[in-house]
C-alpha cells in the first residue's frame, strides 16, 4: 500500500453496480485519487477489506485481474452487517477499500503449463481474478479448462463472463448446476461439481489444479483431484473464512502455527495437508 497508515483506506467511488445473482453484487471502484490509482498495484490471489462507513469492514478477494488498470472489482454476498451497507450503497456513492494483504497464487510458475480451474457457487469470484490473469497472458501458457457449478442456475454469478469465456476457441468451458436445479432451457451439465470434475478433468501431465468453492466442495474434489494423478503440490486453493484484520492482529483466522490472512490465502493442498483436521 502507498498510504503511509495501514489502517488508513482508500477511498473509493462506486463507478458501476451488477446484480449477479439474489443477494450477490458486483462493484467496480475508482479510485477518488487518480495517483494513488495509477500507483496501486496487486497480484491475483489477494484480498482487501472493504468498508461501508458507520457499518465496519468485511474481508473478501479483489474478483479482477492485476492485468486491467485503473480500477478494482469485488464481488459479495450480502449476509452479515457490513454486507448490508454495502449493499444500500448506489452507484457514484464512496465506501473505503484497504489493501491489498496476502499471498497470491505463482502464475509465472505455471507458464508451459495446462491450467484447471473448479469453482463452485459464489466462490468465482476470487477464481475469476486468476483465470483472466492467465487469459491476458494467454499465449503463455497451454490448455485452460473452467469448470463451474452452481445449486441453481439462478445461483450463477458473472454470467456475462461465463458467456465470453464458453466464446472463446482457447478455453473449455463446462458449466454445470445441482440436479433439480436446471432449467428447461438450461444447455449446461446437470451434476455436483466434484462429479462433473471426474468425468471431464484434463490430465494431470503438467496442468495445475485450482479449486475454490464451499468447504463441501473442496473436500470432494481433492480426492478426484488425487485419483486423476494431480500432485499435491500441484493443486492449490484459497480460503477466505475467517478473515476479519487481514493484518494477522486478531487472531480469528489463526489455523495451527498459520494465520491465513498472512500466510494465505492461496495455498497448495501440500500445505494444507499439515493443518489441523478442522480446516
Amino acid at each position: 500500500m502507498s498510504n503511509k497508515n495501514i489502517y488508513l483506506p482508500y477511498l473509493m467511488r462506486i463507478e458501476k453496480i451488477t446484480d449477479e445473482a439474489p443477494g450477490v453484487k458486483t462493484f467496480r471502484l475508482a479510485f477518488e485519487d487518480k495517483a494513488e490509482g495509477e500507483a496501486f498495484n496487486f497480484r491475483a490471489g489477494q484480498f482487501a477489506e472493504y468498508s461501508a462507513f458507520g457499518e465496519g469492514e468485511c474481508t473478501f478477494c479483489i474478483a479482477s485481474p492485476p492485468t486491467r488498470r485503473g480500477y478494482v472489482e469485488c464481488t459479495f454476498r450480502r449476509a452479515g452487517r457490513v454486507t448490508t451497507g454495502l449493499a444500500k450503497l448506489e452507484e457514484g456513492d464512496t465506501m473505503g477499500f484497504r489493501g491489498p494483504f496476502g499471498n497470491s497464487f505463482p502464475i509465472e510458475q505455471w507458464q508451459g503449463k495446462n491450467l484447471l480451474f473448479v469453482a463452485g457457487g459464489i466462490a468465482l469470484p476470487p477464481m475469476r481474478c486468476v483465470i483472466e490473469n492467465a487469459l491476458d497472458m494467454r499465449e503463455k501458457f497451454k490448455d485452460i479448462t473452467i469448470i463451474y457449478g452452481a445449486k441453481s442456475v439462478g445461483d450463477l454469478v458473472y454470467k456475462e463472463k461465463l458467456k465470453e469465456w464458453e466464446a472463446r476457441p482457447d478455453v473449455n468451458m463446462v458449466t454445470t448446476v445441482d440436479p433439480g436445479g436446471e432449467t428447461p432451457d438450461w444447455k449446461g451439465k446437470v451434476g455436483f461439481t466434484p462429479t462433473v470434475l471426474e468425468q471431464v478433468a484434463p490430465s494431470s501431465d503438467n496442468t495445475v489444479a485450482v479449486v475454490c468453492g464451499p468447504p463441501v466442495m473442496i473436500k470432494f474434489s481433492f480426492p478426484v483431484l488425487e485419483k486423476l494423478g494431480f500432485k499435491d503440490t500441484d493443486i492449490y486453493t484459497t480460503l477466505e473464512n475467517r478473515m476479519k484484520c487481514g493484518l494477522g492482529k486478531c487472531g480469528r483466522c489463526n489455523v495451527g502455527k498459520m494465520y491465513v490472512c498472512k500466510d494465505g490465502p492461496v495455498f497448495t493442498k501440500a500445505q494444507l495437508n499439515g493443518l489441523p483436521p478442522e480446516y
